[in-house]
This record gives structure tokens, C-alpha cells and sequence, in this order.
């Protein structure tokens, strides 16, 4: 998903509208988990980029959409960009030192 979000509506307030593209986020991402995992894969990863336009856009992690869309309302913004991508994510074993560091706590 690449798409520059407006917001600003004829007939809808902000608030209403902010929800309405966080939920089309979100069922982006329960979609496009839902898929098939090609043979080897673990899961389903995305690659995050939000921004004011397509050009200054900066990678973000997926966990903090939901904050960057409540920023942009916040600063009033007239629109913003975000782009999702997916990959194909491998999950990696924990070196053996990073594993005795969390018994310890």
C-alpha cells in the first residue's frame, strides 16, 4: 500500500475520518497477513515509511502507525503519505549470551 491519506472531507468531521483510516490500515495489514506463506517463511513482515509526501517520507516501525496518524492530526496536517510494504519475514534464534541476560532479571 502506498497512499497519500487527505484530511479533510465535505462531509465527515476529523476525528471520524482519522478512525475510518486507521481501520482501512488495519485491514490492510490483517489482509495481507492472511496470505500464504511461501515455503521457508515464518511469517509476514512490512516495511514502513510515513511522511508528510512521498519524498520526505522516513521509515517507521510497524507498531507506531497508529501514532504517526494521531501526530499528523494533531499537527493539523492536510495530508500525509504512508507506505506498506510486505516481505517475508525469518524468524532468528537469540544468541546463547542474550539468553543468560534475561534469566538473570
Amino acid at each position: 500500500m502506498k497512499k497519500t491519506f487527505e484530511l479533510s472531507h465535505p462531509k465527515l468531521k476529523l476525528p471520524r475520518l482519522v478512525e475510518a483510516i486507521k481501520y482501512e490500515v488495519k485491514k490492510y495489514i490483517r489482509r495481507e497477513r492472511r496470505k500464504k506463506l511461501p515455503a521457508g517463511v515464518d511469517f509476514w513482515d512490512f516495511d514502513c515509511r510515513f511522511g508528510v509526501d512521498e519524498a520526505t517520507s522516513e521509515v517507521i516501525h510497524l507498531s507506531t502507525i497508529n501514532k504517526h496518524i494521531s501526530e499528523a492530526e494533531a499537527k493539523q496536517l492536510d495530508s500525509f503519505y504512508l507506505e506498506i510494504l510486505v516481505k517475508p519475514g525469518y524468524r532468528t534464534k537469540k544468541p546463547k549470551g542474550m539468553l543468560d541476560i534475561e534469566d538473570e532479571d
